[in-house]
């Protein structure tokens, strides 16, 4: 009987799957047109605040 769970050994992996794995990078890093769509949102609230008072 196998120590780790099926499909676990890099191995047995697609290689597709280890390719997007690594193109991911740590999983940390943030999209730069999320950081670009946040800051735009946070403009387009700023500027319907400022119409409202």
């Amino acid at each position: 009987m196998a120590a780790d769970p099926q499909g676990t050994d890099p191995s047995d992996q697609d290689p597709h799957e280890r390719d997007l794995s690594r193109r991911a990078g740590g999983g940390g890093a943030m999209s730069p047109w999320l950081i670009i769509g946040c800051i735009i949102l946070l403009g387009l609230g700023v500027y319907v605040l400022s119409a409202l008072l």
